[in-house]
């Protein structure tokens, strides 16, 4: 029989600017120093596990807990722009009380309908699914019956954990993601998911 493939999924350390309700996407913002912190306590948890991939969103704060984690390992990390957040558009590091003066119709059709609407300039939330899921499924594919780390941000996460409980996406928000939080779900042969841990 052959064991579930494992995938550990983590979310970056704390970000630069966190205080502000804003919309990082895909920009490549800085690490806090917790947010270093909480990069580096990834690379103990996973010393005594042997890794057969390290994949990661090709932005700063996902690469910066990847390397950590790799120095332990016998394996280099994969660096995947398929991994990136969210994009936001021209949203991109406005602050969300600064969008909903200047645009509060589409900031209430976003919240209407996270899903489809995106912000101008943007993608969806159902286009970001379309880029994640072939990414995390090749991934699965390449690793059959062995362990391997995701790195990667909030909005990632929760489309591929929803997934792997058989949630629709317009429930994105009925699950946390806390910045250096830890996820595992084990994939099975016959197309089952079992989410292990949430937002440890």
């Amino acid at each position: 029989m052959v064991k579930a493939t494992r995938i550990h999924l983590l979310r970056h350390g704390q970000v630069a600017g966190f205080e502000d309700k804003r919309y990082n996407g895909q920009g490549d913002v800085r690490l806090t120093d917790l947010g270093r912190q909480q990069s580096a306590a990834f690379a103990g948890r996973f010393q005594h596990l042997t890794l057969s991939g390290i994949y990661s969103s090709d932005l700063y704060r996902c690469r910066v807990a990847a390397d950590q984690i790799a120095l332990l390992q016998k394996v280099d990390p994969v660096y995947r722009e398929d991994l990136r957040e969210l994009h936001i558009g021209d949203w991109q590091g406005k602050p969300w009380q600064q969008i909903q003066r200047e645009d509060p119709e589409l900031w209430q059709a976003r919240l209407d309908d996270i899903v489809n609407v995106a912000p101008p300039g943007g993608e969806s939330l159902l286009q970001l699914a379309q880029r994640v899921r072939p990414a995390v499924q090749q991934i699965i594919e390449s690793h059959i019956g062995r362990e391997v780390v995701i790195v990667a941000h909030g909005g990632v996460n929760r489309v591929v954990l929803l997934d792997a409980i058989g949630a629709p996406l317009d429930c994105l928000f009925n699950i946390e993601q806390d910045f250096g939080c830890y996820n595992v779900i084990d994939y099975f042969s016959d197309g089952i998911a079992v989410v292990k841990k949430l937002n440890g």
